[in-house]
């Protein structure tokens, strides 16, 4: 095999010749390198292109995870929200019953009170959807409800406050007839003294029975006075408040002291004729503001 190379320009040539086992192993071996050069070329770009390819990729991948537990906690956020929500709103038909009764009992007719009915639910099982409340709709629905409890709460106080003080005045108001069993026996106002005949005030009622019989009080409150005093015999003295005194006089026996708390229609005393009496009675006074005042408004007033 002859090999012939050509200098630049062409001036000069140099030739050999190669025996043809030589030959054969030169193109070989050059054939052998090419194809060497090539594969590490074209698998070196191959690696060069893949890399960036598969950091792409497992950044994508984990983008897309983070995006999935953010999706799903979101999700949950919202869920926990409607349900919070639904346990507002049971309980604000819960308060609005409780403030319903309220204010029948305390009978209260004005339209700042009505909470109108328990509203009835219900309905046919149905395939729950999975579409969740948007956030924005979930915070307007609880500042709606928020402002909703906030009005319903300044009512029941209100209300709890109206029907306190109208139990409260029905308690420390003198009511009903001051012992278990007996009579109308003298009036209030001018009368014949029953000692000397002449004409005379009689500040408040007597009320004649058995006598032991029991003497009750009229209304709570704090015993001021209990024992003898000048023509009324056995007296007993209640503060009530808000103005209201009563005193319960002519008694054999006195059951209570001074301090102690007595309540509606607790017996007090026995009844007697002690002190300026002609018999067995109780004479009832009752004191508005420190003025004795007609007791029988009082007497049949209901407890």
């Amino acid at each position: 095999m002859q090999i012939i190379l050509l200098t630049k320009g062409q001036k000069k040539t140099l030739s050999f010749s190669l025996r043809p086992t030589i030959s054969v192993m030169v193109v070989m071996s050059a054939f052998t390198a090419l194809l060497a050069s090539y594969f590490f070329y074209d698998n070196e770009q191959v690696d060069i292109a893949a890399k960036p390819s598969s950091y792409a990729m497992a950044e994508l991948k984990e983008q897309r995870a983070a995006l999935a537990r953010l999706r799903e906690k979101t999700h949950n956020t919202l869920d926990s929200m409607a349900l919070r929500v639904g346990q507002m709103q049971a309980q604000l038909t819960r308060l609005n019953a409780v403030g319903e009764h309220l204010a029948k009992k305390a009978k209260l007719n004005s339209s700042e009170f009505d909470f109108g009915q328990p509203v009835a639910v219900g309905g046919v099982e149905l395939i729950p959807s999975s579409e969740s409340f948007s956030e924005v709709q979930l915070l307007d629905e609880i500042q709606a409800l928020d402002k909703t409890f906030s009005k319903r709460e300044k009512q029941l106080e209100l209300l709890d406050y109206f029907s306190a003080n109208k139990r409260l005045y029905k308690e420390i108001r003198p009511a009903g007839l001051p012992v278990e069993k007996g009579w109308l026996s003298s009036h209030y106002g001018y009368r014949v003294d029953p000692f000397n005949g002449k004409k005379a005030f009689h500040h408040g009622v007597d009320i004649a029975g058995k006598s032991g019989s029991k003497v009750l009080a009229a209304a709570s409150g704090l015993v001021t006075w209990a024992g003898e005093k000048n023509g009324y015999g056995y007296l007993i003295e209640v503060d009530h408040g808000s103005g209201y005194v009563t005193r319960y006089g002519h008694n054999k026996k006195i059951l209570v002291k001074v301090g102690d708390v007595v309540k509606q229609s607790d017996v007090i005393a026995n009844m007697g004729s002690t002190g300026r009496s002609t018999g067995p009675h109780v004479h009832f006074e009752v004191l508005l503001d420190g003025k004795k005042v007609n007791p029988r408004q009082y007497l049949y007033s209901a407890r």
